[in-house]
């Protein structure tokens, strides 16, 4: 199993899990707010049982117990309706009015919505049920800052885990540069001394062997060292782009893949017959177009195919495509194959796309991306590079 696979199944797990936190969560808060809303209504209850006692109450009666209940609710909005619906009574309402007679209506419409809400308890005081109040009650502050609470959290906990996972993400692009930054370097440091001695040996070998027809193509190969040396060495910093002639580039890379593959892959070069000239590292770019012909190659398998290099140009842009018959990329690797680490060989770092990315994007400022893919059919890798544009 590819170790993206590994990463996607531990995301799926943590997106799963955070689910489950989340409606586990505001289940209990809802069963909180429940269990405190019965309370209030229970409350209210014997209030309104209070205010049956104080109306039926005579000279003769002990009201101190029902005074106390009355004036101990400090928490609970209520409007108290007659049988007519005139407001006879109301507490801890918040009054938005400038009149008396707005101030009215403003608790009537109050107690009226919260009548048709359900929140209200009849209380009969005679026994036809002709004579009654209605206690409209709303839920008290608190009880609608515990109901908004939990989705304020969950809020500010999302918040949260988003500028980790953006930090973390961060942290570790920044760490990856480093580390392919300095085995870069490290990677040119360590080339140079035996590039240095196969260009000796190869000038020795062309001063005794002046006519040995091998001896140019060993030249070339130890210049190519030399180009890999200083494309390593230029990882990390910022190269500067000079006009280049991309028909240029791309014939040099056919002609080094078709030398070095098999004869059973076709290199073919789609070309416009005017030179496109666009501002670029042409040695960096050059590795770009080399890293997507190999991978068609390996994408082959040893079989016969045939790789096409077309370039077209617009506008706006020049756009550089990689066409191979190759095997095909899976529609859930798609979206990986620029990852550092991915690959669907056997061996292999998994570091030669995510290079060309970066010299593409960070460098030149285009855009690389699979254009489109059929397993068994092949693949089209699109560079898009922007006129004018470092």
């Amino acid at each position: 199993m590819q170790w993206t696979d590994r990463i996607r199944q531990v995301k799926i797990f943590l997106v799963v899990a955070a689910i489950f936190i989340a409606v586990a969560s505001l289940l209990v808060s809802r069963s909180l707010t429940g269990d405190l809303a019965q309370q209030e209504r229970s409350r209210m209850q014997v209030w309104a049982e209070a205010m049956k006692s104080l109306s039926d109450a005579d000279e003769n009666t002990d009201l101190s117990l029902v005074l106390k209940v009355l004036d101990e609710n400090n928490t609970i909005p209520v409007v108290v309706l007659d049988s007519e619906g005139v407001v006879t009574e109301y507490r801890n309402i918040e009054i938005k009015a400038d009149n008396v007679r707005d101030s009215i209506s403003f608790v009537t419409e109050q107690a009226l919505h919260l009548k048709a809400s359900g929140q209200v308890i009849r209380i009969s005081l005679s026994k036809n049920h002709n004579d009654y109040i209605d206690v409209c009650y709303d839920d008290s502050l608190m009880l609608k800052r515990i109901a908004i609470y939990p989705y304020v959290q969950l809020g500010v906990v999302m918040l949260f885990v988003v500028v980790a996972i953006f930090a973390l993400l961060t942290s570790k692009r920044a760490e990856q540069n480093k580390v392919w930054v300095g085995l870069s370097k490290e990677t040119a440091h360590q080339l140079g001394t035996p590039i240095s001695s196969l260009m000796a040996w190869t000038t020795i070998l062309k001063e005794t062997y002046p006519d040995d027809e091998l001896l140019p193509e060993m030249d070339k190969d130890v210049k190519r060292l030399q180009l890999i040396a200083d494309r390593f060495s230029k990882i990390g910093s910022v190269p500067e782009p000079v006009p280049s002639s991309l028909n240029e580039v791309l014939h040099h890379v056919a002609d080094y893949m078709d030398r070095r593959t098999s004869r059973k892959i076709e290199m073919i070069t789609d070309l416009p017959v005017d030179d496109v000239v666009i501002k670029v590292n042409a040695s960096l770019f050059e590795w770009v177009i080399e890293n997507l012909c190999k991978n068609a190659v390996d994408a082959m398998g040893g079989e016969s195919g045939r790789i096409t290099l077309h370039l077209e140009e617009t506008d706006q842009r020049a756009i550089v495509e990689v066409i191979d018959t190759g095997k095909g990329i899976k529609k859930k690797d798609i979206r990986n194959v620029f990852r550092p680490g991915f690959t669907t060989k056997k061996r292999g770092w998994g570091l030669g796309l995510s290079l060309a990315k970066r010299i593409v994007e960070e460098y030149h400022h285009g855009r690389i991306f699979v254009k489109s893919s059929e397993i068994g059919k092949g693949s089209v890798f699109r560079i898009e590079l922007r006129k004018g544009k470092r």
